[in-house]
């Protein structure tokens, strides 16, 4: 894993989330897309460990306004589910970019363990524009379901 020096926030590739998640029962996967992108692209399935990601939106559709309110919603669902702000959490979105923002906002909201999944859900694009083949969790091969 490596450290952004603009923020300190740590990326993660989505085989070691996996991994992460597996093994440490307090880590968390916050998946920060907008209600779209899980209904039509899909979710990462993490039923297999025993977990479900945390659903909410960073950017509201079909404005992209970033929510004001987004620290407040997920620290008091972090909370309701007894996530303490030592816990490790992963934030996705679907290439990275969003992800990175909301774990910048968490890190500044008093959270000390956030992480950024490399290249996201479905990574960049490829040669024939298409998404989710080249990088990120989709082409890892793990687990994801149609929202």
């Amino acid at each position: 894993m490596g450290v952004s020096a603009e923020a300190r926030i740590e990326e993660a590739s989505p085989t070691v989330v996996w991994e992460r998640l597996q093994s440490d029962a307090k880590a968390v996967l916050i998946d920060v897309r907008t209600r779209a992108e899980w209904n039509y692209v899909g979710v990462p399935d993490l039923s297999a460990i025993g977990k479900k990601p945390v659903l909410i939106e960073w950017q509201t559709f079909p404005d992209s306004a970033v929510d004001q309110a987004f620290t407040e919603k997920l620290t008091a669902l972090l909370a309701h589910d007894s996530v303490g702000k030592d816990a490790e959490i992963f934030f996705i979105c679907r290439s990275g970019v969003r992800s990175k923002a909301a774990a910048q906002a968490m890190t500044k909201a008093g959270f000390s363990c956030c992480r950024n999944v490399t290249d996201g859900f479905e990574g960049p694009l490829d040669p024939s524009r298409h998404r989710g083949r080249t990088a990120g969790w989709k082409a890892a091969g793990l687990a994801w379901a149609q929202g």
